[in-house]
């Protein structure tokens, strides 16, 4: 009987360390994080933007997770395109708008997909931010499409994110034919609308995780210091 009770206690001993293990590496996800602060970039300039909808649910979600969020409207910054000549301080409000990105602690980026990529408004707000803006930072991608599913778009920002060193949430959100998506300003799929709030929790969630080391691509990326 001694026998039998001490190999009970080293099989739930066992059975306790897994399932303490299990728990250390799942993803836990974080509630009331006031000291996190997610920024959505949008890159649509319409006014009635499929993209800035999507945007508002995974900022939405973020907020409900605890985090401070902010839509940075590209609409409401003058960005002229971007000219390496030109210091950003002279540029417009480029100098503002990276300050905001640089001072997120995660970045969601919103794109319509339009020629097979991201668009050229997301495009010239990248180029002015660097590895300040983006480094060791958590990003979160989101894309919509008038036809099918944006994956080009989402594979070219996950590209240049990896240029800028950044660590890309695993989960992205893509939103296939908005016009049936979305109504009066809101998601009407129910599967669809979790997948876009799931990468908010998830920006909220992974905007601490310990950054990779750099990738090669950042490593090449000689003109992303110093913006």
């Amino acid at each position: 009987m001694a026998v039998e009770s001490a190999i009970e206690l080293s099989v739930e001993s066992a059975i306790e360390a897994v399932r303490s293990v299990t728990y250390l590496r799942e993803p836990i996800v974080t509630t009331g994080m006031s000291d996190v602060h997610v920024v959505g970039l949008c890159g649509s300039l319409r006014n009635e933007s499929y993209t800035r909808v999507a945007l508002g649910v995974v900022l939405e979600a973020a907020e409900e997770a605890g985090a401070t969020v902010e839509l940075l409207d590209l609409r409401e910054y003058e960005l002229p395109l971007f000219d390496a000549d030109v210091d950003r301080a002279d540029a417009g409000d480029a100098d503002e708008l990276a300050r905001r990105v640089r001072e997120a602690d995660a970045i969601v980026l919103g794109t319509p997909m339009y020629h097979g990529s991201f668009s050229s408004p997301l495009k010239t707000a990248i180029d002015y931010c660097g590895f300040d803006e983006f480094e060791d930072k958590t990003v979160g991608l989101l894309a919509v499409s008038g036809g099918a599913f944006p994956v080009s778009a989402l594979d070219q920002l996950r590209s240049v994110c990896r240029a800028l060193n950044a660590w890309v949430i695993p989960h992205e959100a893509a939103v296939p034919t908005p016009r049936s998506a979305i109504e009066d300003g809101a998601l009407v799929d129910e599967k669809l609308e979790n997948r876009v709030a799931t990468l908010g929790r998830r920006a909220v969630q992974y905007a601490t995780i310990e950054p990779d080391p750099e990738s090669f691509e950042s490593e090449q990326n000689v003109g992303a210091s110093g913006k």
